[in-house]
């Protein structure tokens, strides 16, 4: 795994903090009653709210950041809140498993990008490993989608894979960023452009931003805590030391982990066939984090 400079903690580590963290939220978000877009705005919020203790000391930074990659934020932030929008509201029509599992696509859609926004390409082995990864992935939720056009569960089918672009595109992004834009500030202004995106389309739909019971905000506040601060920062913080193919890819772990606690706390089935996906998905991930060398296309290659 090619690394830009040397991580203080061990990657591996990152990652599976990151992973159990992401796999939690399509538990809180199946428990919550609050429409998608009101959860997803109190996410980030509350998210900001607990990152502020860690942006003052990174103000200075803020007012030097150049006017193309404030356009560059912007872009990321909406992408992540299209991404939020979009994939929480395909768990109000399809299983946890299925929802997650069609987020496998990720690393396909973030190397397709890398290679033509960045002239990157990757090894090989490292392609076997996605391909393994996703192999498994896509069985993991196989019973599910089986089923998927019997009833209203294509439409989570189809939220599901329009929000896996948008989170390719935010990855992207964030790629580009993470040499000139430090990892808090850049995750600080992401998460609030996201939440400002989240405001704009609530006023637009007429929703309440304040007429819910207890239950939901505690939920709410889980999902800041969570996911997001414990998943999503963390992952926007290893974009200092990896591509964000390697992320994408490390990510493939949330249907694993969602799938085993939709089963513990929602009731959801997982087959025994499932379980072994699970096995190849992990394999496929280590392969690929084990394997993985970004090289970059002379520059004339491109040249027409």
């Amino acid at each position: 795994m090619e690394t830009t400079k040397k991580s203080p903690i061990p990657l591996w580590l990152i990652f599976l903090i990151g992973i159990i963290a992401i796999s939690f939220s399509s538990i809180f978000i199946k428990l919550s009653t609050a429409p998608v877009s009101i959860s997803g705005m109190y996410r980030l919020l509350f998210t900001n709210v607990l990152m502020l203790p860690f942006i003052w000391k990174h103000i200075e930074e803020i007012k030097r950041i150049k006017s193309i990659n404030w356009i560059y934020l912007v872009g990321s932030g909406v992408a992540l809140g299209l991404h939020f929008l979009l994939w929480m509201a395909s768990l109000r029509y399809t299983s946890v498993a299925s929802s997650t599992v069609l987020m496998t696509l990720e690393p396909i859609l973030v190397l397709a990008g890398a290679y033509v926004a960045y002239r990157e390409k990757t090894t090989a082995a490292a392609m076997i490993g996605i391909a393994i990864a996703v192999g498994g992935a896509m069985m993991v939720g196989w019973k599910d989608m089986s089923v998927s056009m019997s009833g209203n569960e294509w439409k989570g089918d189809l939220l599901s894979l329009l929000g896996t672009a948008a989170v390719a595109v935010h990855m992207l992004l964030g790629q580009k960023l993470s040499r000139s834009v430090a990892a808090t500030p850049y995750s600080f202004i992401v998460f609030f452009v996201a939440a400002l995106s989240f405001a704009v389309f609530n006023l637009a739909q007429g929703y309440s931003f304040i007429q819910y019971e207890g239950r939901e905000w505690g939920l709410f506040l889980l999902l800041a805590l969570v996911p997001t601060l414990f998943g999503h920062v963390l992952f926007n913080w290893s974009l200092q030391f990896v591509n964000a193919a390697s992320v994408s890819t490390a990510v493939l772990g949330e249907p694993v982990g969602a799938a085993l606690l939709a089963w513990m706390l929602l009731g959801e089935d997982i087959t025994f066939i499932q379980a072994i996906a699970c096995c190849l998905l992990l394999a496929g991930v280590w392969i690929f984090l084990k394997t993985n060398r970004v090289t970059a296309r002379p520059a004339s290659s491109s040249a027409k």
